[in-house]
This record gives C-alpha cells, sequence and structure tokens, in this order.
C-alpha cells in the first residue's frame, strides 16, 4: 500500500515520518516534492574504479543555476532530509524534470527502511540544461511494509549533501572473503 498524501502529512506530523524541512504544500495526491540542494559532485577522473574511493570535485549551484552537460554523471542532494522507521520509500524524478530532458534517480530509487538523511540524487542530461538550486527535482512516495524490520544501517547513514559512491566498502569485503 502506498501513502496517500494526506496521510505522508499525518504521518510527518506524528512522527512515523520525518521530512525537514518539510512544507505541506510540496505533498501531491501519494508522494512529496523534494528539491535540489545546492551543491553538485562530479568524479574527477576519466575512469571511476568500483573497487576504489574515487576523487570528487563539488560545484555550488549559484542563484544564476548551473548548466549540466550530456555525457557527465552529476552527483545531487535533495534539500530535505528524509527517513522513516515503518514505511520504505522510493524517490523518482517528476515528470515535469524528465520532459526536459535530465535523468533522475534511474537505477537506485528504493530507499530503506531506518535511512535518515539528504538523499543523494543521480542526475544525467540529454541535453545542457540549466539546474537551479531549491527547485522541484524528485518525489518520493513511501509504501507500507510488512513483517520484521531491520532497520537500514548502512554506509550512507545521515548522509549530508551529495554522497560518492562507497561501492569499494563492498568490493573489499568481496576481496577480503575471495582470499
Amino acid at each position: 500500500m502506498i501513502l496517500t498524501g494526506p496521510e505522508i502529512n499525518t504521518a510527518v506530523a506524528d512522527g512515523r515520518l520525518r521530512i525537514t524541512p518539510f512544507d505541506p504544500k510540496q505533498t501531491n495526491p501519494n508522494s512529496y516534492n523534494v528539491r535540489l540542494g545546492a551543491t553538485l559532485l562530479t568524479y574527477a577522473t576519466k575512469v571511476i574504479d568500483a573497487h576504489h574511493a574515487n576523487p570528487t570535485h563539488s560545484i555550488r549551484i549559484d542563484t544564476d543555476g548551473y548548466v549540466l552537460q550530456p555525457g557527465e554523471l552529476y552527483l545531487g542532494h535533495t534539500v530535505e532530509e528524509v527517513g522513516s522507521n515503518l514505511f520504505v520509500p522510493l524517490l523518482f524524478g517528476r515528470s515535469s524534470v524528465g520532459r526536459l530532458g535530465l535523468f533522475v534517480e534511474i537505477t537506485a530509487p528504493l530507499g530503506d527502511i531506518g535511512f535518515h538523511g539528504q538523499w543523494t540524487l543521480m542526475l544525467s542530461p540529454i541535453r545542457p540544461l540549466r539546474v537551479y538550486a531549491g527547485m522541484k527535482i524528485g518525489q518520493i512516495m513511501f509504501f507500507v511494509s510488512t513483517g520484521d524490520v531491520d532497520l537500514y544501517r548502512g554506509k550512507y547513514q545521515g548522509a549530508a549533501c551529495p554522497q560518492p559512491s562507497r561501492y569499494w566498502r563492498d568490493a573489499a569485503h568481496v576481496q577480503a572473503g575471495a582470499s
């Protein structure tokens, strides 16, 4: 079951769901709009290595916006910190943003029960596109879970600003186990 807009508002009010800052005007019939934060990251090398930490370059979006370029992966973040110990969040790009040619969160929309923090957004434009800090970039839906809950305690807990991949931490465990 998916939470309706009124139920999202009720869950925020009674503490079952945390959205900070929260504005009821950003609530949709069955989702909540999240906004793009002011910081973007890009990877600083031509080749990204899944088994190592990769250097990044930080970009600050000023009041004139920032032009995203095709062929580049940008890591953005939500203004809002979102989390719940009861509901499963899924984040997708807004259709209005998709119609501008921007892919948002295509490969990793699923959040975990117990994650609390700003969401890192994977942004890939089809054409050069000017984006602005604070623009509505995505929407999060919340699903009711059934069964026992094992809360998220992973490597991105409490995220603030965009987070580069920490896949290399998982790869280190696989490599250690293979030895």
